[in-house]
């Protein structure tokens, strides 16, 4: 059992509290990511459950075991951090081992650990190498290899392909989840990319200010948010926000040129505002030259367009377009979508209409 639990942990620095009160159950396997703005408090919390954070108060407890007060050496995790820190002096094969081999393994045993990491993370090639001879994405995985060698319960990483370009982040991504199937470990992993969140994770932390927003699947986050700080977090293009006034069960969207959208939800009484989510895959874009909605630009990426749009109000919308169904820049166009994609939030609280 290597399950990750979490209960009522608080983290204060002085009169500052900065993590408040966090329930979290993680399963024994599961990989489990903490999403979030900057300064939401998820590298924090990694590092309270690492040990390198001391805990205000609460506990934390890894495979049923309280670690609260336990030195992080003693608490059965290895953390991947975002910069490599590897010895320049050594070869990947050293570095893998070096933690082994100060803590008085016998050499076989250390070269027999080596080579299973090299194998998992296809090293085989470069163990000779010192770091300055690989690209950033093989210093990442040796730093990874690294962490397989100690046999942990318990995989840390915090925010491990920042700095890495575009194209290496994607392999790595894959890199990372290929390792997660193969050594089925539990893994905890930090990032602000919710497009590394939704393809990584099997449950998801989103974090605001110290508190935790929702826990979930990638798609349940996704399809059934809460509220309106996690409906636009999770998705990219991020999901456009309006707002509206009830009338007569229905919503009044100015910036749609007075549009109403029907809901399907309990609204509050004619008259009161109200916060009205629509993701830009559930847009179409209509000609209209009687429209006061205008394409200000369109970004076309090959496959997929991202038309951005001026409304009456000033609201910015974006619609995302398949192919060549794009509108040009100036155009006037009206918006074409089902009711049923619409999601509506308090405009005061932001917690999600149902």
């Amino acid at each position: 059992m290597s399950g990750v639990t979490l209960n009522q942990a608080i983290k204060r620095y002085g009169d500052v509290q900065v993590i408040h009160g966090v329930d979290l159950e993680i399963e024994d396997g599961e990989f489990c990511v903490f999403v979030g703005p900057s300064g939401c408090g998820k590298s924090t919390l990694l590092r309270m459950i690492a040990g390198l954070e001391e805990t205000t108060a609460g506990k934390i407890a890894i495979g049923g075991r309280d670690v609260t007060d336990v030195d992080p050496a003693d608490r059965g995790v290895a953390m991947v951090f975002q910069t490599y820190a590897l010895y320049p002096h050594m070869t990947v094969e050293e570095n893998m081992g070096f933690g082994l081999k100060m803590n008085g393994m016998p050499k076989a045993e250390v070269a027999e650990k080596v080579g299973k990491a090299a194998e998992i993370l296809q090293l085989g090639d470069y163990m000779k190498r010192k770091p300055k001879a690989l690209s950033g994405g093989q210093r990442q995985r040796v730093a990874i290899g690294r962490a397989i060698t100690r046999g942990p319960d318990v995989f840390l990483f915090d925010e491990p392909l920042s700095n890495l370009d575009a194209e290496l982040r994607v392999d790595m991504r894959v890199e990372i989840s290929r390792l997660h199937n193969e050594i089925g470990a539990t893994m905890i992993y930090v990032t602000h990319d919710q497009v590394e969140a939704m393809t990584l994770a099997d449950k998801i932390v989103v974090l605001r200010a110290g508190h935790i927003e929702q826990v979930g699947s990638p798609m349940d986050l996704y399809q059934d948010p809460d509220n309106k700080f996690v409906a636009g977090f999770i998705g990219s293009p991020s999901m456009n926000f309006m707002q509206g006034v009830v009338e007569g069960g229905k919503v009044r969207l100015p910036a749609l040129g007075d549009a109403l959208v029907q809901a399907q939800v309990a609204l509050p009484g004619d008259g009161a505002a109200v916060t009205v989510g629509l993701r830009p895959q559930n847009l179409k874009l209509v000609a209209d030259d009687a429209s006061p909605i205008v394409v200000d630009i369109s970004e076309r990426l090959g496959g997929v367009a991202y038309d951005y749009l001026d409304t009456p109000t000033g609201e910015r919308i974006v619609v995302e377009t398949k192919g060549d169904d794009v509108q040009p820049a100036g155009a006037n166009v009206t918006l074409d979508f089902d009711p049923a994609t619409a999601m509506f939030f308090d405009t005061t609280t932001e917690a999600r209409l149902r």
